[in-house]
């Protein structure tokens, strides 16, 4: 299977950054599957399910510091990172050869904002509170909640990216919003008319 061709969106999306962007999809799709970070079926819709889907959410950072539990592949961490040079980005992964991975393409990128931390979420020694968390296919919203909202600063913000089912998502976890201190949920919708699938994130502020 061959490498999708570049959307025209891409380079509207990564404006300056877009040959860095070039650069770690070709990476990923080189080696991605080897490595076990992406399945055998995604190099022809690597960059508009996973590059693209992650880059839509960039707008959506403040300058500060930005956690991304469950890193993985640097799906959104890395492509972030790369979109927002202003932000700064502690890369939390618990499995030993994705961390290898992502420190890999922080050298080899260039990406001065970003720290990769091996550890599970829950278990992260991190300086301090952070100021947004991200998360991309990690579990359900009633589950990342452990997860994330302990990491963030008093009003700190969840910006989790989710599928379809995110509105139910948010139904089904009542317990952990009173529990955690979630308010101010919303669900948008981001990249209609843009990318060829849109992009569903769960945005809310925590305590």
């Amino acid at each position: 299977m061959s490498l999708e061709p570049e959307p025209t969106a891409a380079a509207t999306l990564f404006g300056d950054r877009i040959e860095v962007a070039r650069r770690f999809t070709t990476n990923l799709a080189e080696q991605g599957e080897e490595r076990g970070l992406i399945g055998p079926l995604e190099l022809p819709r690597l960059w508009s399910r996973h590059i693209l889907n992650s880059a839509i959410v960039a707008p959506l950072l403040r300058p500060g510091v930005v956690g991304d539990v469950g890193s993985g592949a640097g799906l959104p961490g890395l492509v972030l990172a790369i979109a927002r040079p202003d932000v700064s980005f502690v890369l939390i992964e618990p499995m030993e050869r994705r961390v290898a991975w992502l420190n890999e393409q922080v050298a080899e990128l260039a990406l001065d904002n970003v720290l990769v931390v091996r550890a599970r979420a829950e278990e992260a020694r991190l300086d301090g509170p952070l100021d947004q968390v991200t998360a991309r296919a990690v579990s359900a919203f009633r589950k990342l909640l452990p997860l994330t909202a302990p990491l963030l600063r008093d009003g700190g913000e969840l910006v989790l990216m989710k599928g379809a089912a995110a509105p139910a998502e948010v139904e089904a976890a009542g317990k952990e919003i009173r529990k955690y201190k979630v308010h101010d949920i919303e669900v948008l919708t981001l990249g209609e008319g843009v990318l060829s699938e849109v992009t569903r994130v769960i945005r809310a502020a925590v305590r």
